[in-house]
């Protein structure tokens, strides 16, 4: 496989989140489904932090109507951090304030109508210019210690590629992915032939589901211009990645780490059980209770 050695770094991302959680209503009724808490962090921040550790300097998130919360939890908090001072709570004010990471920035663009994921990021176009970036999926959360947004890029300065992220999908559920057929380049790695959107298990070219990472190449953004609707009447993402393949090779690598689902409540659940047997603050009092505890309710009903 060829190899580009004058491509630019990664230091944009963007962060599609104008959608409107109807899974989770009456949660999400007055507040984004990215801010749904897992543990002790919103989904949106686990997402950024991810990112940052991958190298990604400027966050551009692609908001709706109803999501200032997204905006007010990447602000300074003022009246929080002075409260919190003032109290001498020198620890949760750290917290407080490494929610904003020193050197990035944040800008926030409306999308007007939902319109679909390649629309979106078309809508952040003329704040990515004629440089690669990112995509993340707030509601993929995946394992942070694995950072598959790292790995990604790894893949990008390796071959100045675009990268799709893929996991291999239950049959029963392939119908909800975009699916990739390709050619095996190297552990992980496949050099894709096609993309098809949510295709029916028989027509499923492979068990290869794309997830909420990505990063391209600035002439997928060409390609999304002059894109037209396709499935649900959306621009559709996977039809601008399947165009680009006309132009250039476009790769998927298959992530290390564990996914979560969570744009579905049981996802969303079983990521705050798993994360929860991690986290320092909570694991041995979790772990206690799933122990002696949960069995009770697991019994069938007399």
């Amino acid at each position: 496989m060829a190899v580009l050695s004058d491509h630019r770094s990664v230091r944009k991302a963007i962060f599609p989140v104008a959608g409107l959680g109807s899974r989770f209503l009456p949660a999400t009724k007055a507040s984004p489904k990215e801010m749904l808490p897992v543990v002790d962090k919103p989904l949106i921040q686990y997402a950024v932090e991810e990112a940052v550790m991958a190298g990604i300097t400027e966050m551009i998130f692609v908001t709706g109507r109803t999501k200032r919360a997204i905006a007010d939890h990447f602000d300074k908090a003022y009246e929080l951090e002075h409260q919190l001072e003032k109290s001498g709570k020198g620890q949760l004010l750290k917290v407080a304030r490494e929610v904003v990471p020193k050197g990035v920035s944040f800008t926030y663009i409306r999308q007007t109508e939902a319109l679909g994921l390649g629309h979106a990021v078309l809508t952040a176009a003329h704040l990515i210019g004629e440089e690669p970036f990112a995509v993340l999926l707030a509601d993929d959360l995946i394992s942070p210690q694995a950072n598959a947004l790292e790995q990604l890029v790894k893949q990008y300065e390796k071959f100045g590629r675009s990268v799709i992220a893929v996991q291999t999908v239950p049959s029963r559920e392939i119908s909800a992915y975009g699916v990739i057929s390709g050619q095996k380049q190297a552990r992980r790695l496949y050099s894709l032939d096609s993309i098809i959107e949510k295709p029916k298990f028989e027509d499923a070219p492979s068990d290869k589901g794309v997830t909420g990472r990505y990063i391209f190449t600035p002439q997928i953004l060409d390609k999304l211009r002059i894109l037209e609707p396709g499935a649900g009447g959306e621009y559709q993402l996977t039809d601008a990645i399947q165009a680009l393949l006309s132009e250039e090779p476009v790769l998927a690598y298959e992530f290390e780490g564990t996914r979560y689902d969570c744009g579905s409540k049981l996802g969303l659940l079983r990521a705050n059980i798993e994360l929860g047997l991690e986290h320092p603050d909570i694991s041995g009092d979790l772990r206690k209770y799933l122990k002696n505890e949960l069995p009770n309710y697991l019994k069938d009903p007399a």
